[in-house]
This record gives C-alpha cells, sequence and structure tokens, in this order.
C-alpha cells in the first residue's frame, strides 16, 4: 500500500517549491532570473522588470547581453562571464548595465551555474542589484575626502599637530586648540609630556611612544589625557614619525581624536553585555552555551547545567561529542553538525542526547557559528531545548493513526472474506441439498452434483491455504522445504493441471520450448507462484493469449508470464503486491487480494524478486528471477512440520 508519509512529504515539498516561486516572483529591489547554458532568459521576476525595464513577453528567449554596454559585448565579457560562472561555480562584478530604455545604472551581478544531480550544466541563476545611488554615493565620498585633505589644517575636531625630534610641539591647529584647550603662543615650544597623567611621564611614557614611532614609522595608542585646565579625556594618538629624502628624522606628526564619548558607550555595552551574560546564566528551560573552534565547551548555564545534568566545572573544556549516543557518535555526527554550521553559518538538528546520568531525552538543537569583524572563527553558540514530551506525544499520535489503520484494514479483510466465503458455501449448501433429494428420488444425478460439490470444497480449501499462509508470513513462520527440481518440468505439469482452467477462460496457454533448469527450490511453493500468476491471468486477461517462458542467466533462473490482455492499471503498479490489492474492483472479479502478495513473498523467500510491467504492444507481463541455489533454506525440519503448510501425500 502507498505510505503515506512519503505522500506527505511530497505534498510539503511542493508546497514549498511553490512558495519559494511566489517569494521570488514578487521580489522587486532584486533582478532574479535564470538564463539556459546558452545564456538565453528563461525566467523573469517582477525586480527584474522593474530594473531591466522589460516585461516577461519581451525578454523571455533573448541573450542577456542586450544588458551589457556595446563595448562590453564586443570585448566578449557575456561569454566570459558565463565561462567563469561554469568553471568556478559562480561570478561576481559590478559594472554598468543597459536598461531597455538605453539608460545606464550601476549594477552589482552574481551569476551561479545550475548543474543537476550528474554535475551536468542546466543553466545560470542570475541575480542583479542596482547600486546607482551607492555609487554615485561613493564618488561623493572620494570627492569630500579630496576636499578634507584641503582642509585638514583648519578642521576642528583633531588635534593634528607637529612634534621637534625632542618632542617639543612645533605647530597647532585650531582642532587641537578646541581640544586641548592651549593657544598656539601658549604650547609651541613646550614638551608634548604637557598632555599626559603625572604618572605616564613619571614612567616615560611619552618618550617611549616617540621611540616605537621612530623605530617603526607609527605609533597608535589610546589612554587618558590631561587638558589645559586639567581635566581629563580619552584620546585616540597616532604619532608617524616625519623623515626626509635622506632619511633623517625631522620630527613628528601628531594626530588626537577624542573618543570619550564612544568609551563611555563601550562600557554601556559592557555593562549591556554583562546583564545578558546574566540573563543567559538564569535561563532554566533551555541549555544555552558555548563551543570553541574545535567543539569544546567554553561556557555552561543554568539551563544546561539543569538540562545535561554536569556543572560548570565538570564540563567546561570537555569535548560536546559526549552529549551524543553511541550510533551517532559511531556515524561521526557531531563533527558534521559543526562543518555544516561553520559552512551555512548555523545547523538545526532533533534527535536523542545524553545525560549525564545515561538517560536520553529528545531534543532541538540549534548550532550557530560565531566570527569576528574579519571572519575568523571564534566559535560555535548552541541551543537545546528538551522535547521529550512533546516527541512521546507525537509517537502516541502515530501509534494511534496506525491502530485505526490496522483495525480498517481488519474489517476490510473481513467484509472481504465473509463475501468470498460465502460463494462457495452457499453452491456446496445447494449442491448437498440437490444430491439429498435426488438420492431420496432415486434419481441417478447425485455424481454431477457431488463433483460441483468437491469443486467448491477445492475453493475453499485455496482460499483458507492463502489465508493461512498470509498469516505465516505475518509472523515470520514462513517456512521452505528446498529440493532439488527442474523448473521447465515443474511449470509443465502446472500447466497441464490448468488446461481445463485455461480453457474455460479461452486463453490458449502457450509455453516456450527451453532446456531443463535445474535449482534447488520449495517445489510445492514454485508451483504455488506459478498457479497463482496463470490463474492471474485467465481472470483478468481472459480471451487473451497466454505465454510462458524461461531461461537461465549465470546462477539465476528466470520465467516469464505474458498476457495479452488490458494491461495493468498505471494507479494500481506502485501496491500490485500489497495485501489485500487488486487491479480490478472486487465486485468484477472477486478475489482476496492475496494472491500476488503470497507471490512475492515466496519469491523473497527464495532469495529473488517479481515485477511486473504493462507490455508497449498490449498485455502485461510478470517476471520473476531467482538464484539457482537457495542459500537459506528456511526453519529446521521438525520447526517446518509444525508451522509449514499441509501438502498432499
Amino acid at each position: 500500500m502507498r505510505d503515506q508519509g512519503s505522500s506527505a512529504v511530497v505534498d510539503i515539498s511542493s508546497l514549498q517549491e511553490e512558495r519559494a516561486r511566489m517569494i521570488l516572483d514578487n521580489i522587486e529591489d532584486y533582478a532574479v532570473f535564470m538564463l539556459d547554458p546558452t545564456g538565453h532568459v528563461k525566467t523573469w521576476n517582477k525586480g527584474a522588470e522593474r530594473i531591466n525595464g522589460y516585461t516577461l513577453g519581451e525578454i523571455q528567449g533573448r541573450h542577456f547581453s542586450l544588458f551589457y554596454p556595446p563595448a562590453d559585448i564586443v570585448a566578449g565579457k557575456c561569454e566570459r562571464e558565463l565561462r567563469c560562472a561554469s568553471t568556478e561555480g559562480r561570478f561576481e562584478e559590478e559594472g554598468w548595465r543597459i536598461r531597455k530604455n538605453g539608460e545606464q545604472y550601476w549594477a552589482n551581478v552574481i551569476i551561479t551555474a545550475m548543474r543537476d544531480s550528474t554535475g551536468k550544466l542546466v543553466g545560470f541563476a542570475k541575480i542583479t542589484r542596482e547600486l546607482t545611488e551607492r555609487r554615485k554615493a561613493e564618488e561623493q565620498i572620494r570627492q569630500s575626502e579630496e576636499r578634507f585633505r584641503l582642509l585638514l589644517a583648519s578642521i576642528k575636531d583633531y588635534a593634528v599637530f607637529m612634534l621637534e625630534p625632542d618632542g617639543r610641539v612645533s605647530s597647532w591647529n585650531p582642532g587641537a586648540q578646541r581640544l586641548k584647550g592651549y593657544q598656539a603662543q601658549e604650547i609651541i615650544g613646550q614638551p608634548l609630556s604637557r598632555f599626559y597623567m603625572e604618572e605616564d611621564v613619571a614612567r616615560g611614557k611619552p618618550w617611549d611612544l616617540l621611540r616605537a614611532a621612530s623605530e617603526q614609522g607609527r605609533v597608535e595608542d589610546e589612554g587618558w589625557r590631561v587638558r589645559k585646565d586639567g581635566s581629563l579625556f580619552w584620546a585616540n594618538v597616532i604619532i608617524t614619525a616625519v623623515r626626509d629624502q635622506e632619511g633623517r628624522l625631522r620630527g613628528f606628526a601628531k594626530v588626537t581624536r577624542d573618543l570619550t564619548e564612544r568609551r563611555k558607550n563601550e562600557e554601556l555595552l559592557r555593562r549591556s553585555e554583562e546583564r545578558f551574560r546574566l540573563l543567559v546564566s538564569s535561563v532554566k528551560d533551555y541549555a544555552i552555551f558555548m563551543l570553541d573552534p574545535n567543539g569544546r565547551v567554553m561556557t555552561w548555564n543554568d539551563g544546561a547545567a539543569h538540562l545535561k545534568g554536569y556543572s560548570a566545572r565538570e564540563i567546561v573544556g570537555e569535548h560536546f561529542s559526549r552529549f551524543y549516543p553511541p550510533e551517532d557518535l559511531e556515524k561521526n555526527k557531531p563533527a558534521h553538525q559543526l562543518e555544516a554550521a561553520e559552512r551555512d553559518g548555523r545547523a538545526e538538528d532533533e534527535g536523542w542526547r545524553v545525560r549525564k546520568d545515561g538517560s536520553l531525552f529528545w531534543a532541538s538543537v540549534t548550532i550557530t557559528t560565531m566570527r569576528d569583524a574579519k571572519g575568523d572563527l571564534l566559535g560555535f553558540s548552541k541551543v537545546t531545548r528538551d522535547l521529550t514530551e512533546h516527541k512521546r506525544t507525537e509517537e502516541e499520535r502515530l501509534q494511534l493513526a496506525q491502530s485505526r489503520e490496522a483495525i480498517r484494514l481488519r474489517d476490510e479483510f473481513l467484509s472481504i472474506a465473509a463475501h468470498e466465503l460465502k460463494t462457495p458455501l452457499t453452491a456446496l449448501q445447494l449442491q448437498l441439498q440437490g444430491l439429498r433429494r435426488d438420492m431420496a428420488s432415486h434419481e441417478n444425478k447425485h455424481e454431477v452434483r457431488l463433483e460441483r460439490a468437491l469443486r467448491s470444497t477445492g475453493r475453499l480449501t485455496h482460499l483458507v491455504e492463502t489465508l493461512l499462509d498470509v498469516t505465516r508470513i505475518s509472523s515470520g513462520r514462513l517456512t521452505l522445504h528446498p529440493e532439488r527440481i527442474d523448473l521447465v518440468a515443474t511449470v509443465r505439469e502446472v500447466a497441464e493441471r490448468l488446461r481445463d482452467a485455461a480453457s474455460s477462460a479461452n486463453c490458449p496457454l502457450l509455453i516456450r520450448e527451453a532446456q531443463p533448469i535445474e535449482g534447488t527450490w520449495d517445489q510445492l511453493r514454485i508451483e504455488q507462484v506459478i498457479t497463482n500468476l496463470l490463474s492471474n491471468s485467465f481472470k483478468y486477461a481472459a480471451g487473451h493469449p497466454i505465454e510462458v517462458s524461461m531461461a537461465r542467466e549465470g546462477a539465476e533462473a528466470i520465467l516469464v508470464i505474458t498476457d495479452k490482455g488490458p494491461g495493468l492499471p498505471e494507479k494500481f503498479m506502485p501496491r500490485l503486491f500489497g495485501r489485500f490489492e487488486r487491479a480490478a474492483p472486487m465486485s468484477h472479479y472477486g478475489g482476496l487480494g492475496l494472491g500476488l502478495y503470497v507471490s512475492r513473498e515466496i519469491v523473497e523467500a527464495h532469495g529473488g524478486i517479481i515485477s511486473a510491467e504493462n507490455v508497449p504492444d498490449g498485455g502485461a507481463r510478470f517476471t520473476i528471477r531467482m538464484p539457482t541455489d537457495l542459500l537459506t533454506p528456511g526453519a529446521a525440519p521438525d520447526e517446518a512440520a509444525a508451522s509449514g503448510p499441509e501438502r498432499p501425500g
């Protein structure tokens, strides 16, 4: 029967793809579209229409070189970009592009190669963002920087002045006057130690900075400095050595910036981070902690101690893999999750985790990468939540659904079995009643009626035996009695026994000539499979010829039964060999829907496979492939005698 879980996954996947398409279609700030492998437009979103000016009808199928200036096209830029994306996986650049109306705009462009599961190039994804305003802003910044250099002498936000080689002030700008409080005539000729706290002067800090600048070319420092009125301010200081063409030290350029407000803000941030740390530490329902780049625990909150059972002293410095069960460690799952988080920025997972006492809990885990301003990996943040109760509730819901499905199948089976058993029983009852009347009237009709009664009881025996087979299969007690037999001879014997049934169904039965095919199989079970398949063909392909062919390929025997009937409905193909499944309604053909199911189980018990397909020119074909030597003969002889099917003497 169809896997309902798989259908749900397909439905969810289709819904997600539709939502993704709707999102892309409605993005207006980015042109997001696809190109075929030769660079022709295949898809077009609203952002592409807004930025480039073309509608989907105008641009679909046209080459993306329409968006490039003529000089770029002549230079082969379009082809180089596609070639680079195909070779490197992606291509990114900024440059001028052209709208439909001929207007140019500055764009950031990313072209990504798209390949199928075999690695074949199927096209390119192209994302374009208009950056014309940013380009203008950058140009304005450049011009502003030029003006800044020209106006440096009159700037007031920085103290910019010169020092003699011995550290005495030799120039003074208005920014220095505003920041430090000295007029130029008050400070020129004075030593730079005037700006430092007494303890810094006592340690020789001003002279150490000059010596470092002379040796290294420049030195940067942050610290407290002193104004003329004695007040302090937090300063960022850069001292640069100034040398002439011969390399002789001519003095120092000193730039000082007041960062007092920034320091206050940093202190506020530090206090905020401290409060955040206290908040994280007090959370009890979530385990929130940090890992170093190698996966070792760096921090540990109260929620982690409560959830996992370890104190901070016990776990800090230990590898987080100790939270995973053995089967996950064998698959190296902890390392894989860190790799995924480092690659994608974050990784989410649900699964069993282990507490300190060895007990398991179902956890929802999020691992997030932490990087510094340069992009270097600092470690990972890890948030874990206990979802054991939620998991238990979901499992109970699933078990309830499965129980309901089992009850439905049971009720359906009982209905079918009652219907099927009632028909031969009714016929048998009528025949026996007629026989009684004939015997009472001394009429000689009892032989025909007894024959019909025997056929009805035979059908009942077959139904009961099939039901027993299903019971044995379900309980794992289907056993085999292998012996050395000839498959070709066995097929011919079964076909001969079914000649009357074939004639009644008007199905000419053709057995293709073949050399003997010997193998180790359970003869009665193989006969049962052949009987089921031929009877199935008599039922569904009545009035059409049936052909049986056999062959040997290496260590396999192949049996093929082909009919010229109406074929198999495609919608039934996935579940054709399931229990209680039929290729047509019961009211048309009858049957328990167990014959193909039992046949499949017998073939697989022999280490083989059975398959069904429609023949191109009409009809259905069943193919059995079995190894000639049965490697697993089944239960011991005493078990087989106790649980195997009844066999005629």
